[in-house]
């Protein structure tokens, strides 16, 4: 491989050369090598935060990325695979119910999941709640899994995009998370890696995710879908809405109550929306003729999340941890809840200690937030809006300078807002 020095790749694309493909892939390889600095690959960053990259560079970017690890093969099973991703949210619990519901329907859920950071959460801290309940699987392990259950969430390996888990460590403290092309290269080499034969993006939009404009999601989620196209993995995403949060709950365990109460048959109705508008764009992607509506309101997906709970040392039976501190927030009129700002409550939960500053900080299981109404509910002054839940009560009065601000009450029902905005193919 050619050798390149890195200050002038650095200076090429802070000045907006593009990067020629010999030149990204001898930066890629040499960053997961050691042989260029952090330092270096943060300037790096911070200029393709500036500058962009074409189609043809984040290609090659996304490409040398996976190349530095290992790819899984699916082709063994004897059903079609179907993966989701989703970019972040608040409340944003639908991989587990999502999961088993795809299962029950006949396509095997290879769901790599991570661990929370900031204002979202992470499915696995939310999985661990369970009680027994482990992450981490040998790729034998998740195969068998895949093969006798049909779903598996678990945590992705250190061989997939090794240089992807390098580059992020350096994003998340250089500022330069959002750059869209960093995004949708960090996510599509460990999804394509992962070998899936399909995939559905869940991007959000508002004010709890990434992307604050619907122009910046679009932009994301079309170059996504490129990407997937590009390396033969039938790829779609939807656009949808993260201005209030999902669900009535933000918090660890709480979001396994209430994924489990949709697998029961009931649960939030946003909630069961998206639920069921991924689970069919999964399925039929898959090639799966079945309506997952029907595998939800039979129970199958139910028996499939039990087995997949205990196929990971979990008890599906088990109750789940439960706060020691409990403080209710209380509406100051009467009206119509008119909004409620996702952030402001990812905050609040992230404070109470559902979230993490850093990736190795510990999370409360039970801690998080319980919202009592949702936009368009009607409150009276005195009612309850939200619990907030924590085992640390220090923690409260921060949790409420969060919330300060987050909603609105007006004397008229506010307009029903799309939950999901937006279909993106190739």
């Amino acid at each position: 491989m050619a050798e390149f020095a890195v200050v002038d790749l650095i200076r090429a694309k802070r000045d907006g050369r593009p990067l020629e493909d010999a030149e990204i892939r001898w930066l890629i390889n040499s960053f997961t090598g050691g042989a260029v600095d952090p330092e270096q690959m943060s300037a790096m960053a911070m200029a393709v935060f500036f500058r962009g990259m074409d189609d043809r560079e984040l290609s090659t970017w996304t490409t040398a990325m996976i190349e530095t690890g290992e790819r899984l093969d699916f082709s063994g099973l004897s059903r079609p695979t179907a993966d989701k991703h989703s970019t972040g949210g608040v409340g944003d619990k639908i991989t587990l119910p999502l999961a088993p519901l795809v299962a029950a329907c006949g396509v095997a859920v290879p769901q790599l999941s991570g661990r929370g950071l900031g204002h979202t959460g992470g499915t696995l801290d939310k999985l661990e709640a369970i009680p027994g309940w482990r992450a981490s699987l040998s790729n034998e392990e998740m195969l068998r899994q895949l093969e006798e259950v049909g779903a598996v969430i678990c945590a992705a390996g250190s061989g997939l995009a090794p240089a992807d888990k390098k580059l992020y460590a350096l994003r998340d403290v250089t500022g330069t998370v959002e750059a869209i092309p960093l995004i949708a290269s960090s996510i599509m080499s460990k999804k394509i890696a992962e070998g899936t034969d399909s995939l559905v993006l869940d991007v959000k939009v508002g004010s709890g995710a990434f992307m604050k404009s619907r122009e910046d999601a679009s932009e994301l989620a079309r170059r996504m879908v490129s990407l997937g196209a590009a390396a033969d993995v039938r790829t779609v995403a939807l656009l949808t809405s993260m201005e209030a949060p999902l669900g009535l709950t933000a918090g660890n365990g709480l979001e396994v109550a209430e994924s489990v109460e949709v697998l029961a048959g009931g649960g939030p109705a946003d909630v069961v929306e998206l639920t069921l508008a991924l689970a069919r764009e999964m399925v039929q992607a898959a090639g799966v003729d079945v309506d997952p509506a029907d595998k939800l309101a039979d129970g199958s997906a139910m028996d499939v999340w039990r087995r997949m709970i205990a196929a990971q040392g979990g008890d599906p039976d088990a109750e789940l941890p439960s706060a020691q501190h409990v403080e209710v927030v209380t509406a100051d009129q009467t009206g119509y809840l008119t909004a409620l700002d996702a952030m402001a409550v990812g905050l609040a939960a992230w404070r109470l200690g559902a979230g993490r500053a850093r990736k190795e900080d510990p999370v409360q299981a039970a801690a998080g937030v319980v919202m009592c109404a949702k936009p368009g509910d009607r409150v009276t002054e005195g009612q309850p809006l939200f619990e907030l839940h924590t085992d640390t009560p220090d923690t409260i009065a921060r949790a409420r300078a969060a919330l300060a601000g987050g909603w609105e009450i007006g004397p008229d029902a506010p307009e029903s807002q799309p939950l999901i905005l937006d279909r993106i193919t190739a």
